[in-house]
């Protein structure tokens, strides 16, 4: 069975990010109608540059139309819907039925994904979506591994689940934290994340009610057993090193687990090159059992972002044997380094000399955005990158 590998994509620079690192299709926000208020989002523009680019390559793109629509927002919805299928996007999300009933009823030629802000959890919700014209279900992250089963068993639908990233404390799109405390719509797509807050009580000074991310690496084939089609990773406000990494890890555990060679090895390894590239604990959460005190986050909680990612390679001299990156974070002469990227194995490397672009040597490299070259005699290709050595494979 083939699964679809699904990622996030803020921007277009995002959405070539995941393509190049292994993702089947993306899913992105218009700067209307979409959750993700606060990414960049694409104009209609960028959009027909995301096909056209996407469907070159065999691949998708499918839009969030996917607020909870207040009689205002409707303003300008029929015409955008439309321009959405000249676009010839794949498909769109949507959670309103106001939305799935306007498609219908003026026979735009749009799939229809329920989103998983409509929060389906059963077979009953599912075959009401199903009788609705609906194509696939993106399912609540709730749901556990029997719900799935029973749903792919009695709908037939596609299904789609995420597998990795940000959960939420509330059911999907069902909070109003964020209106009562910063007057912001979780709903329409200006959620504070207020359940990342940390709060003070008497008792309990630094309490939070903070869920750990989802990471789904251990049930891969659990879920390919049990009918989902469509793997999906959270975290359109994630930068390219994120997606790149956790792109790249599900691409290659998927198709081992699709060509029976997968490991303990591969998955203890993958774990943490995951754990590492977050900053937030992870664990499976609702697929097999309800989540404990431990799958959340209420006293002591630390998120501190790191600095990985070193370096971006925009070529590769061969004929002088360097390579030419542009620098994101600080590296010297003497760090231990590794290169990944999507079609060679990762490996180590030991900095000893670091060149600029006046050909001059330097010992540190402090100055983000500047290009530097390394001595290199692996070939390496445009948009591999740099970090810092995590662990052995």
């Amino acid at each position: 069975m083939k699964c679809e590998l699904l990622a996030p994509a803020g921007d277009l620079e995002k959405l070539k990010f995941a393509f190049h690192y292994g993702a089947d299709a993306v899913y992105i926000g218009g700067q209307n109608y979409s959750l993700r208020a606060n990414a960049k989002n694409f104009s209609l523009e960028d959009m027909k540059e995301a096909v056209s680019f996407a469907h070159e390559k065999n691949k998708k793109v499918y839009v969030t139309v996917n607020i909870i629509f207040h009689e205002e927002d409707r303003e300008g919805l029929k015409e955008y819907l439309i321009e959405l299928s000249k676009i010839k996007v794949d498909a769109v999300i949507v959670s309103d039925v106001g939305v799935i009933s306007l498609i219908n009823e003026e026979h735009i030629p749009l799939e229809i994904h329920i989103s998983t802000q409509s929060s389906v959890l059963n077979a009953k919700a599912a075959k009401y979506y199903k009788d609705l014209g609906v194509k696939r279900i993106v399912l609540a992250r709730e749901a556990k591994k029997e719900d799935i089963a029973k749903i792919k068993k009695e709908t037939g639908l596609e299904l789609e689940c995420f597998v990795h990233g940000a959960m939420c404390t509330s059911f999907s799109g069902r909070c109003i934290l964020s209106n009562v405390l910063t007057n912001r719509d979780a709903n329409r797509g200006g959620c504070a994340q207020i359940c990342r807050w940390t709060f003070e009580n008497e008792e309990n000074p630094l309490f939070s009610m903070t869920s750990k991310d989802l990471n789904m690496i251990s049930h891969l084939e659990e879920m390919m057993a049990i009918g989902v089609n469509s793997f999906k990773v959270e975290g359109r406000m994630r930068g390219i090193y994120y997606i790149a990494t956790v792109i790249l890890t599900y691409r290659r555990l998927i198709d081992k687990v699709l060509n029976h060679t997968i490991t303990d090895k591969d998955r203890v390894y993958a774990e943490k090159i995951l754990n590492r590239c977050a900053n937030r604990d992870s664990s499976p959460q609702f697929f097999e059992t309800l989540p404990t005190e431990k799958e959340q986050y209420f006293l002591g909680r630390e998120e501190v972002s790191n600095q990985d990612f070193l370096g971006l390679v925009l070529e590769y001299d061969a004929k002088n044997q360097k390579v030419w990156i542009e620098e994101r974070n600080l590296f010297q002469v003497g760090d231990v380094v590794e290169f990944f990227g999507p079609n060679i194995e990762t490996f180590s490397y030991t900095i000893h000399t670091i060149e600029n672009e006046a050909n001059e040597m330097i010992s540190i490299a402090n100055h983000p955005g500047e290009k530097l070259a390394l001595p290199m005699e692996k070939p390496l290709e445009k948009y591999d990158m740099m970090r810092v050595k995590i662990v052995d494979k």
